[in-house]
């Protein structure tokens, strides 16, 4: 072949398709599936009937015995749309002589086309099936549109819609075979792409990259549906205040997650409010409402003894007729293994019926529900739990001077008319003053957190002026000691926790680092290290080795990290830990306001009532002033009472030092123990008289 001679290729021809009549067609014998799989005749047939035939029929010409076309074709490749055509036209939905498209092959091997059709076809990789799932949802289909026309159920559907919302990061990475299926499904119970990544980053090169473990690490911080927070709101009320509940579709989840933890925590305190507003209406004079109560939160109360409300008539039938229907139920059923689902149901049901029938209500005497209390919560499957009928000890009924009953409450609104009774409602340890514009003028007393705050407070300003006088510090703390040591049960007489149990300052105030003194005790402590030993061992050595001024100055440090005036829930305001604590508040000359302490929203204007800013206002700047801010509406009256405040030195009544009781001053000394008595005086050389006798007797 010379140079300017072209090589020529022939090119491929491929075969036309041609309608055969369908009554022309007959299944062949050389088709290689004989097993059924996927799609079933049923399923094929209707999609056919639906969009049509998307794919021509392979086909053979029949020859006779004499070797000539009989006009019959066979199908090799094919068979299950030819057995779905088959189907339509046994049903009478299509014509047996329809026209069927067909590619008509007389070459090769009729088992060769059957096995290439399907051996050279590849399935969608799942993750195609999942966006093309999407893509039929953005061209307008439903979900339900999609499940009926690709014959899935709809919770199916549901399932690749989620697969396909995850980040395209880790759908790149399960295209790659760097994460499993499994793994992939567990990423679906959120939809913050950065999370889902972040987790992925985690856990690719950690050795614990299971599923479980991928669900729990991506559902840290939201709240379970079975949370009783979650089933006391009601997952309809979160969804509809805006909240977002994500559902794990491939595994049981108990109801989801509620993403908005804080949403619900409001929720559920809203409608605890809503409960403590309609147990006011029984008469009790306060009402504490929390969804968890601290331990020994009712510690020092004392609980009312009421009469149990008998069952009437129709409850004592109602009863009986529960609990004929719980035995019937559970006789029926004593030889099954496991109950049915729907019995054991409504044995549930009929449990909890007989429960809140036996539960009977508790009547108290008027007079007693006026000066007592109520805590109103959550129990562990999120139902209301009520307990009624607490005494604080101020509310206590004592005889008076003159033989009469009394209370010892000094509420300003305890004697009030019952129709003017204020009912004290705390939520979470703070006022439910019923919305800023619900005050009705009452001077409601503090919220115990707001107190147990404001002591705090008070305390560390105390410690940190006891720190800068040795001098009262050395006596405050002998005297402690010595209460501990010497007198029986008597630690309590001394605001000053001597056996080192250091009081809870910084958890009891929002702003430790803001408060009065803090500084001035930090700057000591940094102080302090420098000059101690390094090692504790080392430290007896030193203390043997100083003088006695450097000793007073530790000491006065110590005690000013020991004192503890905090007063905390339900203590009386002159118990006497904390009656010692304003007597060294007035030893050590405390002032919280020139200490650097101001009201703030923060602090305090904001977290009482109007009434309350209104006093304040009208101690610190006169009543004119007062009036000049009363029509506000509580955030606005905040911010005038702040910059009317600023500069007066105005303390709430818990930060100021209580003058010293006069009763107290004239009482007699206890009488010393016979050891630490002496009736000697002290001469100008500082020696006892008594010393001097026994050298002249000598």
């Amino acid at each position: 072949m010379t140079k300017t001679q072209k090589t020529t290729t022939k090119k491929i021809e491929l075969a036309a398709t041609r309608d055969i009549p369908f009554n022309q067609l007959i299944l062949s014998q050389a088709n290689v599936r004989t097993l059924k799989t996927g799609v079933s005749i049923d399923e094929l047939a209707e999609d056919i009937a639906r969009r049509g035939l998307l794919q021509s029929l392979c086909v053979r010409p029949v020859a006779g015995a004499d070797g000539e076309p009989t006009g019959m074709y066979e199908v090799p490749a094919g068979g299950r749309r030819y057995r779905a055509l088959e189907k339509l036209v046994k049903d009478k939905r299509l014509a047996k002589t329809a026209p069927v498209p067909c590619i008509v092959r007389d070459e090769g091997v009729a088992e060769e086309d059957s096995l290439a059709e399907n051996t050279q076809r590849e399935a969608l990789h799942p993750v195609d099936q999942f966006r093309a799932f999407k893509t039929l949802i953005d061209k307008g289909l439903s979900e339900e549109e999609i499940a009926a026309r690709f014959f899935v159920p709809v919770s199916v559907v549901k399932q690749r819609l989620r697969l396909a919302a995850v980040s395209e990061k880790l759908l790149q990475a399960y295209i790659a075979e760097e994460m499993t299926l499994e793994q992939l499904m567990a990423f679906t119970v959120t939809g913050d792409h950065g999370r889902q990544e972040q987790v992925w980053e985690q856990i690719r090169e950690s050795y614990n990259d299971e599923p479980y473990y991928i669900r729990r690490v991506l559902t840290e911080g939201a709240v379970n549906a079975s949370d009783r927070r979650a089933v006391f709101v009601g997952i309809d009320a979160y969804a509809a205040a805006g909240g977002t509940v994500v559902r794990d579709l491939f595994e049981k989840d108990n109801g989801g997650w509620l993403e908005d933890a804080a949403l619900l925590d409001r929720l559920a305190t809203e409608k605890l409010k809503a409960e403590a507003q309609t147990l006011a209406a029984e008469g009790w004079k306060w009402i504490a409402a929390a969804i968890d109560f601290p331990y020994g939160h009712k510690q020092g109360l004392r609980r009312l003894v009421g009469e149990t409300v008998a069952m009437s008539e129709e409850e004592e039938a109602a009863r009986a007729a529960l609990n004929e229907e719980y035995d019937r139920l559970q006789a029926e059923h004593e030889d099954a293994e496991e109950l049915p689902y729907d019995i054991d149901e409504r044995l549930g049901e009929l449990e909890h019926m007989m429960e809140a029938l036996d539960d009977r209500p508790v009547k108290y005497d008027p007079d007693d529900i006026a000066r007592a209390g109520a805590f109103i919560s959550l129990d562990h499957d999120g139902r209301l739990y009520i307990e009624r009928g607490y005494l604080k000890p101020e509310d206590e009924v004592r005889p008076s001077p003159s033989g009469n009953a009394e209370s010892a409450s000094n509420d300003p609104t305890a004697a009030a008319s019952p129709d003017k009774r204020v009912v004290v409602i705390t939520v979470g340890g703070e006022p439910d003053d019923g919305g800023e514009d619900a005050d009705d003028g009452a001077l409601r007393p503090l919220s115990d957190k707001l107190v147990m705050e404001l002591t705090a407070q008070k305390t560390v300003a105390l410690g940190a002026e006891l720190a800068r006088q040795p001098d009262v510090a050395l006596r405050a703390v002998v005297h402690a000691l010595t209460l501990t040591t010497l007198y029986q049960f008597a630690a309590d007489e001394s605001c000053l926790q001597v056996r080192v149990m250091l009081p809870p300052l910084r958890s009891s105030i929002p702003d430790p680092d803001g408060t009065p003194g803090m500084a001035d005790l930090n700057q000591s402590r940094a102080d302090w290290s420098h000059r101690l030993p390094e090692r504790p061992e080392g430290l007896w050595s030193w203390c043997l080795s100083q003088q006695k001024e450097m000793l007073e100055d530790l000491l006065a440090f110590v005690a000013g990290h020991l004192v503890d005036g905090i007063r905390r829930a339900h203590e009386r305001p002159d118990h006497r830990r904390l009656r010692h604590a304003d007597a060294l508040a007035r030893a050590v000359g405390l002032d919280m306001a020139a200490a650097g302490w101001k009201p703030t929203d923060g602090n305090y204007l904001g977290r009482v009532p109007k009434a309350r800013i209104l006093e304040a206002v009208r101690e610190g700047k006169g009543e004119g002033s007062a009036q000049l801010i009363d029509h506000l509406k509580k955030g606005e009256m905040v911010k005038e009472a702040e910059r009317l405040l600023d500069g007066t030195g105005w303390l709430p009544e818990v930060l100021r030092v209580a003058e010293e009781d006069a009763a107290s001053v004239d009482e007699p000394a206890a009488d010393l123990p016979d050891f630490l008595a002496d009736d000697g005086e002290e001469d100008a050389d500082g020696e006892l008289a008594e010393e001097e006798e026994l050298v002249a007797a000598e």
